[in-house]
């Protein structure tokens, strides 16, 4: 299957700013039908912790965007925005998955808002990490800070999941430890990872990119850098099977 992955360079609080810049890095790439497409974490807004901003006609407007993509290039589509959550009167901050048909087929609310930024006083907290099947691949999303917890992976291996994708403002600060421990999430769960991450500046932090595709053995297939642009790989089902029957740590863990 083909993963691509657009690393934004999100204007602050512009969504139709940013739709655009999403549909106009793709022009000059043509998507291959039923490959899977990545947008970073809260990529219509930039990481804004404002919650009545971000959800301003939400989750109609960022949604019925992201099915329209989908249906017109005819592939599975990943992004993240911020959903009411009316009961609390906060947002929750989520990655939506939708299919080439434009059906939202999986909605995962990040289950570790940052508290050092404040994020956990404006987003609700999720509680599940959930897997959904993409062609040959079982897929679970997790977002930023949350690749920090290992536990979140293993919790999806009794899934299926060989195919994690982890959505990202990830701060310039920290790159180092995005990029490793994206690696050491591959390895351990012998599964492909992929990061998308944002690049550029917003009104409060610098942010790194390097958007990664990584092999279940840790291989760095590509590596987005730090300009806005579109990354893409291969990525094999059979890759991931033969790994795990030829060293079977994963197995060893499932039947532990």
């Amino acid at each position: 299957m083909k993963v691509y992955g657009i690393q934004l360079n999100s204007e602050w609080n512009q969504k139709e700013v940013n739709f655009k810049k999403v549909k106009t890095l793709l022009e000059k790439h043509k998507v291959i039908k039923n490959s899977l497409l990545i947008l970073p974490e809260m990529f219509a807004t930039g990481f804004n912790l404002d919650p009545p901003a971000t959800m301003a006609e939400e989750p109609q407007k960022t949604e019925n965007f992201l099915s329209h993509l989908a249906k017109e290039k005819k592939c599975w589509v990943i992004g993240g925005m911020v959903k009411p959550e009316e009961t609390q009167k906060k947002g929750k901050n989520c990655s939506v998955l939708f299919s080439p048909q434009g059906q939202r087929r999986l909605t995962y609310t990040k289950i570790h808002p940052i508290p050092m930024l404040g994020e956990d006083e404006v987003h609700v907290r999720g509680n599940k990490v959930k897997s959904v099947p993409i062609e040959f691949f079982q897929v679970s999303t997790l977002i930023c800070y949350d690749l920090r917890f290992p536990e979140l992976f293993r919790s999806s291996l009794e899934q299926g999941t060989n195919l994690f994708v982890v959505i990202a403002c990830w701060p310039k600060i920290r790159i180092q430890h995005w990029s490793i421990l994206l690696r050491a999430r591959a390895i351990e769960n012998q599964a492909y990872v992929v990061g998308l991450n944002r690049t550029g500046k917003d009104p409060n932090l610098e942010y790194g990119g390097h958007s990664m595709v990584i092999d279940p053995m840790g291989n760095v297939l590509v590596d987005g850098g730090e300009k806005e642009g579109l990354i893409e790989a291969e990525i094999k089902k059979n890759a991931v099977d033969d790994w795990r029957s030829e060293f079977s740590a994963i197995n060893d863990y499932l039947i532990s």
